[in-house]
C-alpha cells in the first residue's frame, strides 16, 4: 500500500456530491489550489449516482411506457404490443449517469482540481487523512477545509 503527501492546497473539499463539486469548481475558478476528496469511483455523490438523477430517469421512462399504453388510444394513436425493455431501459438510465460524472471529472480537470479518491477524515483544522481504495494513504496538509 502507497502513502503520498499533498502539501501545498489551498482548499479540501470533502464529498464531491452537488455541494461538494460546485464548491471545488467555485475555488479553483476564484484560484485556490484545491483538492476534491470522493469516497465512490465517480464524482456527483448519491444524487447523482445512484439517488435523484437515476430514479428520475427510471421514473420518466415508466411515464413514457404508462402514457403509450393507456393514454395512446384516447388521443388518436394506435401502438400495439408496448412493452418494457428493463435492459434497455437501465442501459439508458447508466449512459445518462456515466455522462453527468463524467461531465464533472472534465470539470474538475478544466479546472485544475485534484481529485483524491478513498474516505477522508479531518484530523487538524488544516490536515485530512485519506484512506484511499486501494489501501493506502493520502496525507493531504491545507489552509482550509
Amino acid at each position: 500500500f502507497s502513502s503520498s503527501t499533498i502539501s501545498d492546497s489551498d482548499l479540501v473539499v470533502i464529498g464531491s456530491g452537488p455541494g461538494g463539486y460546485v464548491a471545488a469548481i467555485k475555488a479553483a475558478q476564484l484560484g485556490l489550489k484545491t483538492v476534491c476528496v470522493e469516497k465512490e469511483a465517480t464524482f456527483g455523490g448519491t444524487c447523482l449516482n445512484v439517488g435523484c438523477i437515476p430514479s428520475k430517469a427510471l421514473l420518466n421512462n415508466s411515464h413514457y411506457y404508462h402514457v403509450a399504453k393507456h393514454e395512446f388510444a384516447n388521443r388518436g394513436i394506435k401502438a400495439e404490443n408496448i412493452e418494457v425493455d428493463l435492459p434497455q431501459m437501465m442501459k439508458a438510465k447508466n449512459d445518462s449517469v456515466t455522462a453527468l460524472t463524467g461531465g464533472i471529472a472534465g470539470l474538475f480537470k478544466k479546472n485544475g482540481i485534484t481529485s483524491v479518491h478513498g474516505t477522508g477524515t479531518i484530523v487538524t483544522p488544516n490536515q485530512v487523512i485519506v484512506k484511499n481504495a486501494d489501501g493506502g494513504r493520502t496525507t493531504i496538509n491545507t489552509k482550509n477545509i
